[in-house]
């Protein structure tokens, strides 16, 4: 569920109609529910309560420091794949926040500065970078814990892009070779390999890659053990699906039925990566339309968002709700399906202003007729839409706001032009 819902044809988000951010805060804009982020996190902290997870936020999907503070207040840890998620993570805390640190290159100067600051975990992905984390704990003369992420070798299951649990991509250890590598740390002093990992790939809509997953994980807890590794977590990653199309998403607890057994068969700890299921369907991106135009037989609606602000559909395909704020008499309030012939609408393209052909939002959408200066909401954008916007054709990053209640406030200035360039060494000097 979310708090984003049209009211006498106008949206709202929570308490507060999305027009009057717009106004406000200008566009482009994120918007985020506070109501909406709390309760998917509460979600899975229900569902798995028997197990007393321990949640990390995945700080890639959408690290703005208000957020991940948000989680924290609420029980959340974090899960990073780079320092600087790291630094988010700590300045976001609580102190005492539980943070876990994956990713496939990590940096020696990484590995460091998660030790100095008491990470509770590295997901370790290949037999070097083991080593060398067992190095840089030896010079600093303490024990580092560590976590093998295994890749369980699973049949596709979502975008190729996006599924990292399948044969001969770049994440984890192969579960051939996974016991042979945990065998060469067998005893080494500077390491504990205190748990297995297992990311399957984002997002996913069926439970059943957790149950197969997970009962190849007892398996090879129960090797790892018998070599001499003191095994107590499970650490089942992530990637669970949100509802892009319609209402495609299962519950946290049809999870939690494939993957809580496995926990009680080990009497590991369980942890957990959440970060789409939690901030996805809690953000909106909210544009102006600039222009109209037909040419070549189609239709089109350039508006101020482009694949700078969100770059899945060009990046993934990827499907998003497009439909106006203020939707007219002539249309519905809000379809009941986006993709089907939707009455009083067209096919059109909605494109942004940037210099790409691959800028688009949204492909022969059935859209009603749209006008200069009208607005369009876009929605699940709060997971990698902010995280993965840049500055391509020095275009400013947009403004982020976030509503609880009938409230709102900036929790992300808009760039400015000067803002584009102040990192840069000015050599005319």
């Amino acid at each position: 569920m979310d708090h984003f819902a049209y009211r006498n044809r106008s949206l709202y988000c929570d308490d507060v109609p999305v027009a009057e951010l717009a106004a406000h805060y200008g566009t482009p804009l994120y918007v985020y529910s506070e109501a909406t982020l709390v309760h998917h996190l509460k979600q899975i902290q229900d569902a798995f309560a028997e197990a007393k997870p321990i949640i990390c936020y995945s700080i890639k999907a959408n690290g703005n420091l208000s957020i991940a503070r948000l989680m924290g207040q609420h029980g959340a840890g974090f899960d990073v794949t780079s320092g600087g998620e790291f630094y988010r993570a700590m300045k976001a805390g609580p102190s005492d926040a539980k943070i876990v640190f994956a990713g496939v290159g990590k940096s020696d100067a990484e590995i460091q500065f998660a030790l100095e600051n008491k990470v509770y975990l590295f997901d370790v992905e290949s037999e070097q970078e083991l080593h060398a984390i067992g190095a840089v704990a030896e010079k600093m003369g303490v024990v580092a814990n560590v976590a093998l992420r295994v890749n369980p070798d699973l049949p596709p299951k979502t975008h190729v892009k996006t599924d990292t649990s399948v044969k001969g991509v770049k994440f984890g250890l192969d579960i051939e070779t996974v016991l042979d590598v945990a065998k060469g740390v067998v005893g080494h002093k500077n390491l504990c390999v205190a748990g297995l990992h297992m990311h399957l790939g984002s997002p996913i809509l069926s439970a059943e890659p957790y149950k197969q997953g997970a009962e190849k994980g007892v398996k090879l807890i129960t090797e790892l053990r018998k070599q001499g590794h003191n095994v107590t977590v499970l650490n089942m990653g992530g990637g669970f699906g949100i509802h892009y199309r319609k209402q495609e998403a299962l519950h946290a607890s049809a999870f939690a039925k494939e993957i809580l057994p496995a926990v009680k068969e080990t009497g590991c700890q369980l942890v957990l990566e959440p970060g789409r299921f939690i901030v996805g369907n809690a953000g909106i991106l909210v544009s102006r339309v600039v222009f109209t135009k037909e040419t070549g037989g189609k239709r089109y609606v350039i508006q101020d968002a482009a694949m700078n602000d969100l770059i899945r559909p060009t990046l993934y395909d990827s499907f998003h709700r497009i439909w106006p704020v203020t939707p007219k008499d002539t249309v519905p309030e809000q379809p009941a399906d986006y993709e089907a012939d939707i009455p009083g609408t067209i096919k059109q393209d909605v494109v942004g202003p940037v210099c790409e052909s691959g800028d688009f939002l949204a492909k022969a959408r059935n859209l009603p007729e749209l006008h200069r200066g009208e607005l369009l909401a876009v929605f699940s954008a709060g997971a990698y839409g902010m995280a993965m916007a840049s500055n391509y054709n020095a275009r400013c990053r947009a403004a982020e706001v976030l509503v609880t209640g009938g409230t709102h406030r900036l929790i992300r200035r808009r760039e400015t032009y000067t803002d584009l360039v102040a990192a840069e060494v000015d050599c005319l000097k």
